[in-house]
């Protein structure tokens, strides 16, 4: 039997119709796969390690719950070495290698400004829970970027409105030669210096540093009352370290703006008293917070450290977007993060849509003895609330 007009055309537009079609995202069960590149070996490769190894968890824990609305969660790791270089490559390898179009877990700030720029080409999310480099979120803001951790100058602030308080006036600084410690280091000086307080001196230490002998000299021959320290990973452990080997504590007040347990842990109860911006504390009293803490501890042993904290949150915030968009479409959960606020490990936190930086509190806490671990914990002496510590947008400074 012949084909009329009619019916060939009925019959070619259904076979366009078909060949553009796309599921629904309630016809489909495709993973939400997300992609980290971060320092699996390197300078960061201990924080990488805490990256990874709360993805797992996290993997674990959704995936055991039916995932998210029927998808499994699923995370590509890539090795970084804390290379913005090599970082861009890496990410690039997930996205247009492998399409991963979600992306987190980026470690330093030089990292996540290499990538930055090219996220829009890319159709890529990228979640900056680890950098803090303050321009993230102001002059170096894309709309295909959020950050869900606090940034350098939320903490410097914290801490400089903490030191209000004192009579201390004599501070010293030193931070490690990138984006983030230049950041931090600058804001913290214009912070107290709008105090009245003082600057003696300060430092930039390049990555990688071993040796913190001429430093410490230069810090002691200063004779501040305040060092404050803008240091992380594995330099940031190996100056607080010898600082304690040449007693610089008990010459001056310590303030760390990463009070991690990744630097303070090899201290022992050396490093009883140290204080400290607690990013992330695993004894914040919240019922998100108390849950991931039973089950980090079912599964390690022990308590979660920053970037297990920041991490989770993260990965909550960016889940809870492919819910809300009901899709794995990079530009589509974009829409949904914008002015997403949930209760997370640190309360209440928003991602603002001016600058899509997440509005959270800030804690300062002092190392102390604890029973919930052999090693001493930081307890939180003070929070400082999101409207206390934010810049205003597209702004990092105060």
């Amino acid at each position: 039997m012949g084909i009329d007009r009619r019916g060939f055309l009925a019959g070619a537009a259904g076979a366009g119709l078909a060949a553009t079609f796309q599921p629904t995202w309630a016809q489909t069960t495709e993973a939400v796969r997300i992609g980290v590149p971060t320092g699996i070996t390197g300078n960061w490769s201990a924080l990488g390690s805490q990256i990874q190894r709360t993805c797992r968890l996290f993997a674990k824990t959704v995936n055991a719950k039916g995932g998210i609305d029927g998808r499994q969660v699923e995370f590509f790791f890539e090795d970084t070495q804390g290379d913005p270089a090599a970082c861009v490559r890496k990410t690039s390898e997930l996205i247009e290698g492998r399409g991963v179009k979600l992306i987190t877990g980026v470690i330093s700030s030089g990292e996540s400004l290499a990538i930055m720029p090219r996220l829009a080409d890319w159709n890529a999310l990228y979640l900056a829970g680890i950098s803090g480099v303050g321009s993230l979120t102001a002059q170096n803001f894309v709309p295909n970027a959020f950050r869900t951790c606090t940034s350098g100058p939320m903490r410097a602030r914290a801490i400089s409105l903490w030191f209000a308080k004192s009579p201390k006036m004599k501070f010293f600084t030193i931070a490690q030669d990138y984006a983030w410690g230049k950041s931090s280091l600058s804001t913290f000086e214009q912070l107290i210096g709008g105090l009245g307080k003082q600057t003696l001196g300060s430092v930039l230490t390049p990555l990688g540093t071993k040796d913190y002998s001429s430093y410490i000299a230069r810090i002691r021959q200063a004779k501040p009352e305040v060092l404050y320290v803008a240091m992380s990973g594995d330099d940031a452990t190996a100056f607080l370290k010898q600082a304690g080997q040449y007693r610089l504590g008990e010459q001056m007040q310590i303030v760390t703006e990463v009070l991690d347990l990744l630097n303070t842990r090899p201290l022992g109860d050396a490093g009883v008293g140290l204080y400290g911006v607690s990013q992330y504390n695993y004894s914040y009293d919240t019922a998100a917070n108390k849950e991931f803490v039973r089950l980090f501890r079912a599964e390690h042993n022990e308590v979660p450290d920053t970037y297990d904290g920041e991490t989770w949150q993260g990965l909550t915030l960016l889940v809870e977007g492919v819910r809300r968009a009901k899709s794995i479409d990079a530009m589509t959960v974009r829409k949904a993060l914008v002015d997403l606020e949930i209760e997370s490990v640190k309360g209440r936190v928003k991602l603002r849509g001016c600058d899509q930086q997440g509005e959270q509190s800030v804690f300062i806490a002092r190392l102390e003895k604890s029973a919930d671990a052999s090693y001493p914990l930081p307890k939180i002496i003070e929070t400082f609330g999101s409207d206390a510590v934010m810049p205003v947008c597209r702004k990092d400074t105060f």
